[in-house]
């Protein structure tokens, strides 16, 4: 049923999106990455820029959650949007789905690309993926953008915790995501947001989608969550809602390069609600990414 519903959505979506690339100029193309455990990645790639954006979605997302960034970021950037395994049309044959899995989805573009300056930008769990993939590619990925993520990186959970958090979603899947989507909207939310992010998130296979959230939120109550942020090495920064409190002093424990933007009067998805807003707070994130990159790069000529 996943692959039916995405399926008939993909060809709407393609046909919605041609207009959109006609009007813009900004030709994409797809493609497919293999990825270390030999799971089917796919992606979409618009042409060529010296830096490359790679955004990553969230749980039980795909890729059209950044439908309204592609064209206005592809003016300076080559940017590409990947299904990670088990969602959208990538394929779901993993056993665990664990963020260093992810991470090698994303390790696994990168390389089939051959990029060699990535700055990727992750929403919710892609938070900790793309913390895990700085980790894994150092070399590569120059700085890192959580979006509405990571709000205390160092939070500690209790497995009670965890089980008591998933329990809805396994009691009653389809009615555990209506209400987790419901929580994460401002009440006055425009209904076809509402019902788009609601049915998107709750066609997941369920026994996927679960063992997503318990190795996203395992993460807090292993402490990996803040252990892989001290090995990150390069700008991190944060575009964030205020509907669930960032902590920045406790973040900046374990972050060595910190900063954030907030996004006003939105929910858990800015970049659907108020996505003019959100490109153009974005934008400044990537830029600041850019200009720490050019500081180093002088500082190395000198």
């Amino acid at each position: 049923m996943k692959r039916l519903i995405l399926t008939m959505t993909f060809f709407v979506f393609m046909s919605l999106s041609s207009v959109v690339v006609l009007a813009s100029n900004t030709a994409v193309e797809y493609g497919v990455a293999i990825s270390s455990d030999a799971e089917k990645i796919a992606y979409s790639v618009t042409a060529d820029g010296e830096t490359a954006l790679i955004f990553i979605h969230g749980w039980s997302l795909d890729s059209r959650l950044w439908r309204n960034q592609i064209s206005y970021f592809s003016e300076d950037y080559k940017v590409i949007s990947m299904d990670l395994a088990g969602h959208g049309h990538s394929s779901f044959n993993r056993q665990e789905f664990t963020m260093l899995s992810f991470a090698h989805d994303i390790k696994a573009v990168i390389e089939k690309e051959n990029l060699n300056s990535v700055i990727l930008i992750g929403h919710s769990m892609g938070g900790g993926i793309i913390a895990e993939a700085a980790k894994l590619m150092p070399n590569k990925v120059i700085g890192i953008i959580g979006v509405d993520t990571s709000q205390n990186v160092a939070i500690e959970l209790s497995q009670d915790d965890l089980d008591l958090m998933t329990k809805p979603f396994e009691d009653d899947f389809q009615r555990g995501m209506t209400a987790f989507v419901k929580e994460s909207l401002p009440q006055e939310v425009e209904e076809e947001l509402l019902y788009w992010v609601t049915a998107d998130m709750a066609s997941a296979p369920p026994a996927i989608a679960i063992n997503q959230f318990r190795h996203y939120l395992g993460q807090y109550v292993s402490g990996e969550a803040s252990r892989v942020y001290k090995s990150v090495n390069v700008p991190v920064v944060l575009v964030n809602a205020r509907l669930w409190p960032t902590n920045s002093a406790e973040n900046k424990k374990h972050i060595k390069d910190y900063s954030i933007y907030y996004i006003e009067d939105t929910g858990h998805f800015p970049m659907l609600e108020k996505p003019d807003e959100f490109n153009k707070t974005l934008m400044k994130a990537v830029k600041s990414i850019k200009g720490f990159v050019y500081c180093l790069t002088l500082k190395s000529h000198h």
